[in-house]
């Protein structure tokens, strides 16, 4: 009876806290209340602060009887010691713990931990799908967003229908050989078949909600082997009438060209009366006598 006495007062007198959930999500924009409840405090007035624990690195949030820090204008501390976080964003995900002093009581402080997460609803993902490719050729569709949180898993749809992750598992998708990656939202085709082509788009989802981009066209083509060769031809006759332009304008005589730079020098001719003396004599000399 004394021990259950003793056991008693000192739990009167005792800081003790309680959380109805120790790790709560919302919605980005939403509400989100985080409990700290006084189950058992002697104090009138006791001390109570909240802090946020980011990386491991504590900052105030409630101090000294007010809102403080990243929280200061979308914040409500609510009796006994309840804070109310409005609008949520992104980075208000964190551990946020509630402290409450009472000098009073023999245990005179206490503390809990609750941890936050705030989903973020993925945004219009980029989609990437070829406007055309051939049988039996290989190609791949992409998808991607970086905004949500948690990370989005990724869905693929055609003409509306959702597309099986595993193609073989449906009857109306047994023949195709693609492959789908729900974590980096590829979309890969081995071998594509002409009941490949349509319209397809990507759904991004997770927890907070879900986006998906615009419809694009993929048309599949059979290979033109006759249009192939046809251009061949066409290339190569081309080819065979410049060639014989070429040739019939050098035989009209419009390609021949004369050296306009020659000249007609005709060596003019010495008098048989008198000899040029080369350059190293320095004077001529007489053929003959004159005569007097």
């Amino acid at each position: 009876m004394a021990d259950a006495l003793i056991q008693g007062k000192s739990t009167a007198f005792a800081v003790i806290l309680r959380t109805t959930e120790k790790s709560v999500w919302t919605n980005e924009f939403e509400s989100i209340e985080l409990t700290c409840l006084i189950e058992s405090i002697s104090t009138n007035n006791p001390r109570i602060e909240w802090k946020k624990i980011k990386n491991g690195v504590p900052s105030y949030v409630y101090f000294q009887n007010k809102i403080s820090g990243d929280l200061e204008h979308r914040a409500l501390l609510r009796e006994p010691a309840n804070l109310l976080i409005l609008n949520a964003s992104r980075s208000d995900t964190a551990q946020y713990r509630c402290e409450v002093a009472a000098i009073d009581d023999q245990k005179p402080f206490d503390e809990i931990l609750i941890s936050l997460s705030v989903r973020v609803k993925p945004v219009m993902p980029r989609c990437s799908v070829p406007e055309a490719v051939t049988v039996g050729s290989s190609t791949e569709l992409h998808c991607i967003e970086n905004e949500g949180f948690p990370q989005s898993q990724y869905q693929w749809f055609k003409n509306n229908e959702e597309l099986p992750e595993d193609p073989k598992t449906s009857s109306k998708f047994y023949n195709s050989s693609y492959t789908m990656n729900t974590e980096t939202g590829s979309l890969k085709f081995r071998s594509v078949k002409k009941e490949d082509a349509g319209e397809y788009y990507c759904q991004a989802r997770n927890e907070a909600g879900w986006s998906k981009c615009s419809p694009q066209t993929m048309e599949v083509y059979d290979v033109d082997i006759v249009g192939i060769f046809l251009k061949v031809l066409g290339g190569v006759a081309a080819f065979i009438f410049v060639i014989v332009g070429i040739c019939q304008i050098q035989k009209s005589g419009y390609c021949s060209c004369k050296d306009h730079r020659e000249t007609n020098y005709k060596v003019p001719q010495h008098d048989n009366r008198m000899d040029y003396a080369s350059p190293d004599e320095g004077h001529f000399r007489h053929k003959s006598s004159f005569v007097i």
